[in-house]
């Protein structure tokens, strides 16, 4: 008889990872899945699900009719992951955890397991898709349904981590995934998505940090430097943020809510304005670097892509061309697999508060490029 190909597939005790695991048994492969603990801190306390996630993903495999493993990756995602997301925040930037987690826990500690449990393949719940050409080459696409989309997170992923990968819901939408769990007595069908950052859960963001990192307390000041307020520390706060300012009141009568739009880290001040689309919330251009090519090299630069600066937003039109390196440019982020390739984006469209630590991600059509870490220093935009 012969041998089945084996998929390792990560369940995270959620509906997407639990119908990708039914999907792949339907086809034929040998499917076993793994669960992986990556925060161990504090799972005791009211605001971490890693056990009732893992009872999920039992009783997920028991429906499939797979095996199911339990790991532990709390070390490395704390040395890979936390310990960047701690540095980036003391720093005044705001990082997405979730892109390392999926480069350097989910495709690359857990593609080690994997192999080692004698996996052809490996697969996730990730809403994308990959294409494979005669060279050998991967290519990340996104998914076809738009608004559950997931490669702006998975952008960082090298050719050797991409070539084992399946993403089974690829080419489905997020209505079919509820309905096949349904309709197949999936546990999970109904449960609720995660959202935020996973080892945050739905505890209060700014108690948290305050576990890891020191306030220290400052002034709020518009951009012409009136004091109007005080911070608990700047690396509580992120550009474009409207709650948790305590500001109140209203100023020269305007009616409107005070946004997040700068940090001087100089003075320990934080700068805020009035309004959603206050010009200093805008960037025409925004600078990248630490940049990650999919493919291994760059694309034709100059040249017209689409960006993204937020998981949400819609693709942006824009002219993306190198930079010379900028004195002082922060390179602390790097990685093996980043270039030190300093880019521009130049948008079409003036683009809302494009944040320092978050990234610039990549596309020419449905394909997604790479991207690179936004950086501080990015051109304002003239509003009319």
């Amino acid at each position: 008889m012969a041998r089945r190909e084996r998929v390792v597939v990560g369940m995270s005790g959620g509906v997407d990872s639990s119908v990708a695991a039914w999907l792949l048994k339907q086809q034929g492969y040998d499917v076993v899945g793994v669960f992986m603990k990556n925060w161990e801190d504090d799972d005791t306390d009211e605001y971490c699900t890693s056990r009732e996630d893992l009872v999920d993903a039992a009783a997920v495999a028991d429906v499939i009719g797979i095996e199911l493993e339990a790991v532990n990756f709390a070390a490395e995602y704390r040395e890979r992951v936390f310990a960047l997301f701690l540095r980036d925040y003391a720093a005044g930037r705001t990082p997405n955890p979730d892109v390392l987690c999926n480069s350097e826990i989910k495709f690359r500690a857990f593609l080690d397991h994997a192999l080692a449990l004698d996996a052809d393949w490996i697969a996730t719940g990730h809403y994308a898709r990959v294409r494979r050409d005669a060279s050998g080459a991967t290519a990340l696409l996104k998914a076809i349904d738009a608004s559950k989309d997931q490669t702006y997170f998975l952008h960082r992923l090298t050719q050797p981590q991409l070539a084992p990968a399946l993403f089974p819901l690829g080419g489905i939408t997020k209505r079919e995934v509820r309905a096949i769990a349904q309709r197949e007595g999936i546990p999970t069908w109904a449960k609720r998505d995660s959202t935020g950052i996973c080892f945050i859960g739905e505890r209060p963001f700014r108690d948290f940090l305050a576990r890891y990192l020191p306030r220290v307390p400052g002034p709020i000041v518009t951009p012409d430097g009136v004091d109007i307020g005080r911070h608990v520390g700047l690396a509580y706060y992120t550009l474009g943020q409207r709650q948790g300012l305590g500001i109140g009141g209203l100023r020269d009568g305007a009616r409107e809510p005070w946004f997040v739009a700068g940090k001087d880290m100089a003075r320990n001040a934080l700068i805020a304005v009035q309004g959603h689309d206050h010009p200093l919330l805008y960037r025409c251009e925004v600078d990248a670097s630490d940049m990650h090519w999919i493919a291994g090299a760059a694309p034709t630069l100059p040249g017209r892509y689409a960006a993204k600066t937020r998981y949400r937003m819609p693709d942006a039109a824009c002219t993306l061309r190198a930079i010379d390196d900028a004195p002082g440019a922060d390179h602390a982020r790097k990685t093996d697999d980043a270039d030190d390739a300093r880019l521009r984006a130049s948008f079409d469209a003036p683009q809302w508060a494009p944040t320092p630590g978050q990234y610039l991600v990549l596309y020419d059509a449905d394909v997604c490029l790479g991207g690179g870490v936004i950086q501080a220093n990015g051109v304002r935009a003239v509003m009319q």
